[in-house]
Formats: structure tokens, C-alpha cells, sequence
């Protein structure tokens, strides 16, 4: 698959919406939770979030947007958020190439990148460990799932 990654913009909020709604749907139903952010997240504040200068990077196969990842960063830190890969399109490398793709264009006083998924989320906690985040701790989310950080060093 000739899958091309490049940045997000304003133009592709609703493609985004789409894809992440999509890929969230296994985590909604694992913790039986139907009000994950990432599922309640509107066009509107996806549109806004794609206008800030943080980075925001898609996988594009052909015209089609087939993944998608973005980041917010405060200070030395970068978080990895809504990390969304179309269902009919999981498992052939775009996940670890957009998170390979997201660290890579941390900003340069980043010193440390992170994100959080579900304790039970087992696949997801593998992939992330084999992209070389470590746990760095728990806590319980704002909908009552216990999620686990993980975190990475930027050399």
C-alpha cells in the first residue's frame, strides 16, 4: 500500500472526524463507554485544533485520508492525541507510521513525547511499548476508565 504522510489541515476536519470516530468504536465498546472524547469531539473543535501551529499529520492513500494523529505540546512536553486509523486499513503499519511521523516532528525543546490509552487496551499498551514508550503511570480518566501513561524520550 503506497500510503504518503503529510500534515493535517482546517480542510480535513471532517475527514479526521470520520476516521476517528470510526477507529474509536472498539474502544467504546471494550470499556462500554459511549462518551470517549474522541467520540464526542465535534467538527467544529477538530476544525479549530487543525488551526493551531501544533503538529497534525494524516496518511493518505491516493486523495483518501486513512489515518491521522495530532499533538498538543506545553513546554517541554508533547502529547500524542487521537491517534485514529480506519478500520478497513488497521494492521498494515500506518499506526506506527504516523506515531514514528508525530515524535518526528516534535518541536525541537521537546524533550519528552506521551500519550495515554486504556489499562484493558492491551493491543494498543503492546504497540506503544513496541514503539518505544515506557509506562510512566495510572489514573483514572474523566468518564472513570483507568488509562495508562506512556511515555518517550526525544534525543
Amino acid at each position: 500500500m503506497n500510503v504518503h504522510i503529510g500534515p493535517l489541515h482546517p480542510m480535513h476536519a471532517g475527514e479526521v472526524l470520520t476516521i476517528q470516530r470510526a477507529a474509536y468504536l472498539d474502544e467504546a465498546r471494550r470499556y462500554g463507554a459511549w462518551d470517549l472524547p474522541p467520540l464526542k469531539e465535534t467538527f467544529d473543535e477538530i476544525k479549530a485544533h487543525l488551526e493551531e501551529s501544533t503538529p497534525a499529520l494524516g496518511a493518505f492513500y491516493g486523495q483518501r485520508l486513512i489515518g491521522s494523529v495530532r499533538s498538543r505540546v506545553e513546554g517541554d512536553r508533547m502529547e500524542v492525541s487521537r491517534l485514529a486509523v480506519a478500520p478497513d486499513v488497521q494492521g498494515a503499519g500506518i499506526g506506527r507510521r504516523l506515531l514514528q511521523a508525530i515524535t518526528a516532528h516534535a518541536p525541537l525543546d521537546v524533550r519528552v513525547v506521551w500519550l495515554f490509552t486504556g489499562a484493558e487496551s492491551d493491543e494498543n499498551l503492546r504497540f506503544y511499548e513496541s514503539a518505544g514508550f515506557v509506562r510512566a503511570g495510572e489514573r483514572i480518566d474523566a468518564v472513570g476508565i483507568r488509562c495508562v501513561t506512556l511515555e518517550q524520550k526525544v534525543i
